[in-house]
Order: C-alpha cells, then sequence, then structure tokens
C-alpha cells in the first residue's frame, strides 16, 4: 500500500471517529425515520380539544396507512389540500427553515399540517342530525363520547326541522371517489370539513375533503406533556371511537 493510499485511509478513519460525522449520521437517520415512519407533531390549535390541546406533541405514525385502509375514528394528520384555504405567508428565512424540515423532518415545513378526527370514508353519507342532535353515518347515529363542546341543538325548539335552524345542522353529505371527511373534536371551533356547511344559507359545494394522498398519519403516542405520555391504548381511552 502506497504511503498517499495509507494517509487517505487514515483522513477516512478520523472523520468518521469525529464528532462532526456522527451528527451528520445521527441527523440523517433521524431524517429517515421522520421522513417514512415516525413524526413528531406539535398541536397548533385548539380544535381537538380535549382530546389534543394546544402544545401536546404527539407521534405520529406515518406507514398506518401503507397496508390498511383509513378508518373511521381515526385521529388523523394530513396536510392541508388547497380547496381548505391559503395557508400562511412565510419570509425567506422561515422559506429556508422550512425547506430544511420538508427535507430532513425536523422541525416546521412549509407544508402547512392538519389534526382532526376521521368521521366519513368514500361512499358514505354523514348528516347532522339525528333526533337527539347525534351525528349520523350512512343513517346511523354515532356515539360521541370525545365532542368537546358541541354547538347548541334544542329538539323541539332549535333543531333541523325549525324555523331557526340548530348551527349543528349540515348535509346529507354523500362522499365520492377519494374523498375523506374529518371534523374536530372540539366542535363548536374547529374549521374542518363541514364548517362552511353549518347554514341554511350554505352553498352546494360548501364541504371541504381530503385526499388518499393528503393523508400523512394516525396520532399514537403521546410524548408531552408528561401526564399524558403513553402508547396508543392511552389515545383510544381518550379518543373513542365511531366504529
Amino acid at each position: 500500500m502506497s504511503p498517499h493510499t495509507t494517509q487517505a485511509a487514515r483522513r477516512r478513519r478520523r472523520f468518521f471517529r469525529s464528532p462532526w460525522a456522527h451528527a451528520v449520521l445521527a441527523l440523517i437517520v433521524v431524517s429517515l425515520i421522520q421522513g417514512f415512519l415516525l413524526k413528531v407533531y406539535q398541536v397548533p390549535s385548539g380544535s381537538m380539544e380535549q382530546t389534543l390541546n394546544v402544545g401536546d406533541r404527539v407521534l405520529v405514525n406515518r406507514t398506518a396507512y401503507a397496508f390498511t385502509e383509513p378508518k373511521r375514528g381515526d385521529v388523523t394528520v394530513f396536510r392541508k389540500p388547497a380547496t381548505w384555504g391559503p395557508g400562511p405567508e412565510h419570509g425567506s428565512l422561515r422559506t429556508a427553515v422550512g425547506w430544511f424540515g420538508e427535507v430532513t423532518g425536523i422541525g416546521p415545513s412549509n407544508t402547512e399540517y392538519v389534526v382532526k378526527r376521521l368521521i366519513g370514508v368514500p361512499g358514505d353519507t354523514v348528516e347532522c342530525c339525528g333526533s337527539g342532535g347525534q351525528l349520523t353515518v350512512n343513517g346511523e347515529a354515532i356515539a360521541e363520547p370525545y365532542v368537546f363542546e358541541d354547538l347548541p341543538f334544542d329538539p323541539g325548539n332549535r333543531d333541523c326541522t325549525t324555523a331557526v335552524a340548530s348551527p349543528r345542522c349540515f348535509g346529507p353529505i354523500r362522499l365520492g371517489q377519494d374523498q375523506y371527511l374529518l371534523l374536530g373534536d372540539h366542535r363548536s371551533n374547529s374549521d374542518d370539513s363541514v364548517a362552511a356547511c353549518r347554514s341554511a344559507a350554505a352553498e352546494t359545494d360548501c364541504v371541504k375533503t381530503a385526499g388518499r394522498s393528503d393523508l400523512v398519519g394516525t396520532v399514537e403516542w403521546f410524548l408531552f406533556p408528561f401526564e399524558k405520555w403513553g402508547g396508543s391504548e392511552n389515545l383510544r381511552a381518550a379518543i373513542g371511537s365511531t366504529q
């Protein structure tokens, strides 16, 4: 082996033993995990209270929909479709930081993500309300123990049949191919799929849906605050089910 080759080998060994090389390797590993397997997500708004509160940090399973179909009741993180309205404008520095987040999966990104509960899947008909004010899916009223501060509904006085209808009422909405309907658990404080439909003057195209490619994954684990820390069993106990 020539002296030049020996020196090059020594330089490579020194590099791979250096803290910088370890930092780069760790960054690559974390980026791959957050980009394809698990993503740490910070809850940005109160639309999912009390299931998820502002500032909660949760772990999103990005493989959840790789092999199974999305299910009603999933607490789902999805990319905000353009039809849901414009996203926030970012300056050049924030855009650069967002680009780093897009590439590595670490920190904020330029893509706006939203977390809601998946209520309707393609082929479903979703409506509100049943006689007791319940949400119905395919004509069946569903139990929603997770709903927080629902919109007012008073059977016989202010419901879906009275002159002044309850603001809880909407639909029926028939979901087409690749249309998923998502609602917030804090039903009276959620800009969700039917927010623009809760009015007698609502347009026929008021519903906002997400496509399968928009769905990133399901919330599986609380990371912070620590009193909520736990896996999917604890989370399911908090969110209930629409199955």
